[in-house]
């Protein structure tokens, strides 16, 4: 089994920065890539960035510039550093990853979320 667990949310003023962390755990032999997702309410749950074992990064329009995706590959940890917050960057952020388990099973697991509001 693999458990990720993300951490850092919060609430933030407009303009503010806030750092989430996901440390992935269990059975690991490889992750491939890491993601974050981001949820707010009555929307679908949306890519924000995703960095592959190699660091090559890729993010979405609405981050790009304010947001940066980074790894700890010896700590299986994906970092997710976000400044200039804006109100619309409320949401629920997920994190998300790939690889293979010890014994060659591949796995996709999920975090179980951590909310972040901006907000005055």
């Amino acid at each position: 089994q693999v458990q990720l667990v993300e951490s850092g949310g919060g609430l933030v003023q407009p303009g503010g920065s806030l750092r989430l962390s996901c440390a992935a755990s269990g059975s690991i032999f490889s992750i491939n890539v890491m993601r974050w997702f981001r949820q707010a309410p009555g929307k679908q749950r949306e890519l924000v960035a995703h960095i592959t074992s190699g660091g090559s990064t890729n993010y979405a329009d609405s981050v790009k510039g304010r947001f940066t995706i980074s790894r700890d590959n010896a700590k299986n940890t994906v970092y997710l550093q976000m400044n200039s917050l804006k109100p619309e960057d409320t949401a629920v952020y997920y994190c998300n990853a790939d690889g293979v388990m010890y014994g060659g099973r591949w796995f996709d697991y999920w975090g179980q979320g951590t909310q972040v509001t901006v907000s005055s």
